[in-house]
């Protein structure tokens, strides 16, 4: 039995028709302080860190032609403490900045595909391969642009209501259990939905050493100074610049 569709075909039965408007006003505050909600700076930081790495091509290399990278920035988190609820929440102090990310690297290279003894025929290939790094900065309570806003705790809180029950069989008539209610629960809860800073990446600097480490000469004399490798060593001194913001309500001079 086929079931009924009740439902209604927007392709067949809707209509697409012109819409008419006429202009409208939004209200306007009046002149003097109005209060909004922007994203405000909390600091600007510079980022110092060093990496070191192993990476190994999937085929032997002639040499490296150029390398690009590109820093990627997957976690940035202020970590603020709660305060209790109705308490000033905008207080200075040192808070740890939470960091985590790669670099990413497309390394282009030579292969040799074909060595006469005198030249050696290679084809470009590349390789894009990410360097993870983490780590933890401690912001001291003087290089705050501006004092973030901790976040309110949430609250519950149980209670009971007293209930008088019959003892039952053997037991005197006037004695009688005096307790709360196992088969119920009460509580009352509140929640605070706080605005959590976030980081934009502002600028980002890469020193890095590459250095070959399974290099092997052709055993061709005329190819002097030739020959291929593996894997290579690297090393990088990572900078790069963060800024800390958070959403709150400031005051301005609305006209």
């Amino acid at each position: 039995m086929k079931k009924e569709n009740k439902c209604v075909d927007i392709n067949v039965s809707a209509n697409v028709g012109e819409c008419n408007y006429s202009p409208g006003a939004a209200p306007i505050a009046p002149a003097g302080e109005a209060i909004i909600k922007v994203p405000v700076e909390l600091a600007v930081l510079n980022v110092r860190t060093n990496l070191a790495a192993k990476i190994t091509f999937p085929e032997p290399v002639l040499e490296i032609k150029d390398i690009k990278k590109r820093v990627q920035i997957v976690q940035c988190k202020l970590l603020l403490p709660g305060v209790a609820a109705g308490s000033d929440p905008f207080v200075a102090g040192s808070y740890h900045l939470f960091i985590k990310g790669f670099v990413r690297k497309n390394i282009q290279y030579a292969a040799p595909c074909y060595n006469s003894g005198v030249c050696v025929n290679s084809e470009m290939r590349s390789l894009t391969t990410d360097v993870p790094f983490e780590c933890v900065v401690e912001i001291a309570e003087a290089d705050f642009d501006r004092t973030p806003q901790l976040p309110f705790l949430n609250a519950r809180a149980e209670f009971d209501f007293f209930r008088q029950q019959e003892l039952g069989r053997g037991f005197p008539e006037k004695d009688h259990f005096l307790s709360s209610d196992l088969s119920q629960f009460h509580q009352n809860s509140s929640q605070f939905y706080n605005e959590m800073p976030f980081c934009e990446l502002i600028s980002s600097n890469i020193t890095e050493w590459d250095e070959a480490l399974d290099r092997k000469p052709f055993d061709h004399h005329a190819n002097w100074g030739e020959g291929t490798f593996e894997s290579i060593s690297e090393k990088m001194f990572l900078q790069f610049t963060v800024k800390v913001l958070q959403k709150q309500q400031v005051r301005v001079a609305a006209l």
